[in-house]
């Protein structure tokens, strides 16, 4: 694959494929070969824990329209990423019908660094994809449920874990225009240095967008990486640097744009939006030899978040208005060790993974202001925050028999929380909670190119540490869950990968962000069920379908049958497209995105109606030099709701208590976005 874009090669590359799925070795020693993962088309027989987890290459998303950055979690299949603020905050994510808010139940990391952030200003887990450059991910690899021993806060729902590329065949610049003010620009390439490879990438954008007050977006990213490689040993030590500032446009009332008083593209506070910075370091390791395969992360990164947000309008202080100012500002660092080791007893093949992982978030400064066009009206809270993780886990794959594998893990966290309330001193406190968590499963195949999948385990989530130290009714530290999934993958028609999966989560506490209290709050137990099908085919060397359909059923436990729905939960999620290349360098894919109609309060009187995408490219490179590419985004000029809440709000004029209604951030309207690619 020309340009460096979409191949994992050589002996790293599957030495981190082994490590990543957990392969159990065929015999004493390890053969490397060369091997390309291209696709979610790669034959994962064998080595797959689950039906739910899978890579994506880069040929597979290179081509999609992108509205956002955030989208790239949807090439796993059934999730969704929408947005309600302006371009700088965090993306919504939907899978499993959870609204896992900004990243509370699902987990990500970039090169190895977990990306979600505790006791955020925003949200538990808040998780921005916003730093990542798309051009320079490599391949992503995912899976879903709580049944993976080396993924731990976050993951009930799943994980992603995206990888950067590490060398160009190519350097290239690219130049994107588009309506309302789009411009975008990136550029990269590597050289040799020494005895290893050095890359170097950024990214500018500006970006008004369609609303009535404009965004005015101003990002930049940067990043650098040096990778050296030996035989069976190599390191990468990389630095990233992101910033953003930007003014927004949320969720706006059905009432406001009805009777005149906005547009659906309109703001009732134009002083909304925000700025934020992050500069990290990254060193990834890996040995192999006789005793195994060892790697090694070390981390550390800065972040600081400045978000002004008005969800209510006038319905607290109808002087000032609701306006709420969230700063927070921390140091993250951390590390992890893996080491994965196997033998042969006779017949039967035995693998063993232990790991050990470590984090420290440093938050000097995590605060709730009363604000007014971004002007400090008065403080709600301010604290300073230590919390601390360390998780340790064993995992065993043991290959029985040719057509039978069993998988056994244990898992154990601890978590030490720290908080120092600087504006009061009343909420301060410290704690600690750990858990351990099982994980099985059983692995029956192939046969015919097939092979069922059952699995079941334990995971978990943090808590806010500001509700976990909060008196006098602190909430829990640690939430646990509990997943059930049997399914299939196979590929009994040559170029068809078809997976299947039946699942079931439990939770024992929804949690819930109070953006003006500033901690989160528990609901009740739920429980949800679903059924996914993914598939990806490849019948001709031109010619890329594929098509997800995931629906899920998620309901509150022991609330009784007129109250039980989860709010924003989606139960129907159906994503597909078609991709064309010809070899003399053109390309068209066409995508659709839809999902169903979701709940809006406990008892599912008010629900949000469906929405459905469709995006168009069409593009055309020329020898290796240059590619040309249109985007058509929202193809049919929908105007359907991107998200939708309710509850209740104030508008100037509306008696006190305010009015319950559904608020909404439409989608944006038909965009056209052309690029010019140059390669050197």
């Amino acid at each position: 694959m020309k340009n460096g874009q979409g191949s994992i090669r050589g002996q790293g590359g599957l030495l981190a494929c082994c490590i990543l799925l957990s392969c159990t070795a065929a015999a004493d020693t390890v053969k490397l070969d060369t091997v390309e993962v291209v696709s979610r088309g790669v034959n994962l027989l064998e080595t797959a824990r689950s039906a739910s987890q899978g890579f994506v290459g880069r040929p597979e998303f290179e081509f999609r329209p992108w509205l956002r950055v955030g989208e790239l979690v949807e090439v796993v299949p059934g999730m969704l990423a929408t947005q309600h603020s302006g371009a700088g905050k965090a993306n919504q994510y939907f899978l499993r019908g959870f609204n896992i808010d900004h990243g509370t139940d699902f987990a990500a990391f970039l090169d190895g660094v977990p990306l979600n952030l505790p006791t955020h200003g925003h949200g538990q887990g808040y998780l921005d994809l916003n730093p990542l450059i798309p051009e320079l991910i490599d391949y992503i690899e995912y899976g879903k449920g709580p049944y993976y021993a080396d993924v731990g806060d976050f993951s009930s729902a799943g994980y992603a874990r995206f990888h950067t590329v590490s060398r160009l065949d190519k350097g290239f610049v690219r130049q994107t225009f588009g309506q309302d003010a789009y411009y975008r620009t990136v550029a990269a390439d590597s050289i040799d240095l020494g005895q290893g490879s050095l890359l170097a990438g950024g990214e500018v954008t500006f970006y008004d967008g369609p609303w009535d007050t404009p965004m005015d977006m101003k990002r930049y990213k940067g990043l650098v990486k040096y990778r050296w490689e030996g035989v069976g040993r190599g390191l990468e030590l990389s630095a990233n640097a992101y910033y953003n500032d930007w003014t927004a446009t949320d969720q706006i009332p059905e009432r406001a744009v009805k009777r005149g008083l906005i547009s659906r593209l309109g703001t009732l506070d134009p002083s909304d939006g925000g700025q934020v910075h992050r500069f990290g370091l990254t060193l990834n390791g890996w040995n192999s030899s006789r005793l195994g395969e060892t790697r090694l992360t070390l981390y550390g990164y800065y972040s600081d978040l400045r978000l002004y947000s008005n969800f209510t309008f006038f319905l607290e202080d109808p002087v000032n208005g609701d306006q709420l100012f969230q700063k927070d500002r921390r140091f993250v660092t951390g590390g992890n060790l893996d080491h994965h080791w196997h033998w042969r007893l006779k017949d039967i093949d035995f693998g063993f993974r232990l790991g050990a992982q470590v984090r420290h978030d440093f938050i000097p400064k995590v605060a709730l202001y009363r604000s007014r066009r971004r002007a400090i009206v008065r403080p709600v809270r301010i604290d300073q925050v230590n919390e601390t993780s360390v998780g340790l886990y064993l995992e065993n794959q043991t290959r029985w028999h040719p057509k039978v594998r069993t998988l056994a893990a244990l898992r154990g966290d601890i978590f030490f929380f720290d908080v120092k309330d600087s504006l009061t001193g009343r909420q301060s406190g410290d704690t600690s909670d750990a858990l351990i968590n099982p994980k099985f499963g059983l692995v029956l195949g192939p046969w015919y190119d097939t092979e069922l999948y059952f699995n079941y385990g334990f995971g978990f989530h943090s808590n806010d540490a500001r509700g976990v130290t909060m008196r006098p009714h602190p909430v829990k530290p640690l939430v646990r869950s509990r997943g059930l999934e049997v399914g299939l993958r196979t590929y009994w028609l040559p170029g068809l990968s078809t997976t299947l999966a039946l699942w079931q989560l439990k939770l024992d506490s929804e949690l819930v962000f109070v953006g003006d209290a500033g901690t989160t709050e528990p609901s009740g137990k739920s429980r949800r069920q679903g059924i996914e099908l993914s598939n990806y085919y490849r019948p001709f060397d031109w010619l890329t379908l594929d098509l997800d359909v995931a629906l899920t059923r998620a309901r509150f436990e022991d609330v009784g049958h007129r109250a039980d729905q989860i709010p924003n939960s989606v139960g129907r999620v159906v994503t597909g497209g078609i991709t064309l290349t010809h070899p003399a360098g053109g390309y068209a894919t066409i995508r659709v995105r839809h999902f169903g109609a979701v709940p809006l309060n406990e008892a599912g009187t008010v629900e949000a109606g469906s929405t459905t995408l469709v995006n168009l490219g069409l593009g055309w490179q020329w020898r290796d030099r240059l590619r040309l590419s249109l985007d058509v985004l929202n193809l049919t000029d929908s105007e359907d709701p991107d998200i939708a809440y309710y509850y209740a709000s104030r508008l100037p004029g509306e008696p006190a208590g305010g009015i319950e209604d559904v608020l909404f951030h439409p989608v944006i309207p038909r965009q056209f976005r052309g690029t010019v690619q140059l390669f050197f």
